[in-house]
C-alpha cells in the first residue's frame, strides 16, 4: 500500500485493515502456541523448572561470586526448601495451556512486530520508511534480550529470595504451580517489554511527543520510576533491585541518544527542504 492509497482510505477501511492484522497476529500466536504445547514436557522440565534447580547457571555464578567475596549465601545450597504443587483438578492442564500461549507469544514476536509495522508503515513518508528498515530486527533483538535477562537474572533472584524466605520454622513452603509459573512468566515477558524502551522513544520522538531535552529534564524522575519498576518485578532486596535497575538506566540513556539522532535528522531534512524552495 502506497502513501497515497493510505490517505484515501476511510476510517472504516483502516479499522478493517487493523482487524486483519490482529487476526494474523492471533493466528501466529495460536500456531506457535500449538508447537509449544507439543513440546510442553520439555518446556516445563528444562525451561520453566530450570530456575528451581541449584544447577541453574545463575546460581552457580552467584555461588562462586559469594565464595570469592567470602559472604554467606543461599546460592550455594543443595536444593530449595520448597515444593511445587497443583491444588486444583484442572491446575496442570490450565498451566499447560497458558504456558503454551505465552510461549507462542514469545516465539511469534518478530511476526507480531512485522504485522504492526505493516499497519503503521504506509502512513510514513518514504524516507522515514527507509530509515526504519531495521525496526523489526532491532525490536525483536531487544525483546529477546529482555526475555533472557528476565529469565536468567530476575527469575532466579526472585525464586531464591521468595523460595528461601521464612517467618517461622513451623511453616513449610508449598507453592501452587500457577503462582510459580506466573513469577517465571511475568519476570521474563515484563523484562522483554521493558527492553523495548528505545523503540518506543524512537517513535514518540518521530511524532513530536518526546525530545532529548524532555528526557534529560525528567531524568531524575525516570530514575525514581526505574527503581519503582525494579521493586515491582524483583524481590524486595536492594541488591536485586540494583541489578535490574542498571540495564534499564542504560536503555534510558540509549533512548536519549536515539531521540537526539531523530531530532537531528528531522532538522537536516527540514533544512534541505528550505534550500530546495529557495
Amino acid at each position: 500500500m502506497t502513501k497515497s492509497t493510505s490517505n484515501e482510505m476511510s476510517f472504516l477501511d483502516h479499522l478493517e485493515d487493523l482487524r486483519w492484522h490482529l487476526i494474523r497476529i492471533t493466528l501466529s500466536i495460536v500456531i506457535a502456541g500449538t508447537v509449544a504445547f507439543i513440546f510442553s514436557r520439555w518446556i516445563f522440565d528444562v525451561i520453566i523448572f530450570g530456575p528451581k534447580s541449584m544447577d541453574f547457571p545463575t546460581y552457580k555464578y552467584l555461588c562462586k561470586l559469594s565464595t570469592f567475596l567470602n559472604v554467606d549465601s543461599t546460592f550455594c545450597a543443595d536444593a530449595f526448601p520448597f515444593t511445587i504443587q497443583s491444588r486444583t483438578m484442572g491446575g496442570q492442564f490450565s498451566a499447560d495451556i497458558w504456558t503454551s500461549i505465552f510461549a507462542g507469544f514469545i516465539i511469534a514476536f518478530p511476526y507480531i512486530i512485522y504485522q504492526l509495522w505493516s499497519f503503521i508503515s504506509p502512513g510514513l513518508l518514504e524516507n522515514e520508511r527507509k530509515s526504519s528498515r531495521g525496526f523489526i530486527i532491532v525490536s525483536s533483538l531487544l525483546f529477546f534480550l529482555g526475555v533472557l535477562f528476565g529469565y536468567y537474572v530476575i527469575t532466579p533472584l526472585s525464586i531464591n529470595f521468595l523460595g528461601t524466605y521464612s517467618v517461622s520454622s513451623e511453616i513449610t513452603n508449598q507453592f501452587d504451580i500457577s503462582s510459580y509459573i506466573s513469577l517465571v512468566r511475568s519476570s521474563s515477558i515484563a523484562a522483554g517489554l521493558v527492553f523495548e524502551l528505545p523503540i518506543i522513544i524512537y517513535f514518540l520522538t518521530k511524532i513530536g511527543i518526546v525530545t532529548p531535552q524532555i528526557l534529560k529534564k525528567y531524568r531524575k524522575y525516570a530514575l525514581v520510576g526505574v527503581l519503582i519498576i525494579s521493586a515491582v518485578i524483583t524481590p524486595p532486596d536492594v541488591a536485586s533491585q540494583v541489578i535490574v535497575a542498571i540495564p534499564i538506566l542504560i536503555l534510558y540513556q540509549v533512548s536519549i541518544y536515539i531521540s537526539a539522532i531523530v531530532v537531528r535528522n528531522q532538522k537536516r531534512a527540514e533544512a534541505r527542504k528550505k534550500k530546495k524552495h529557495v
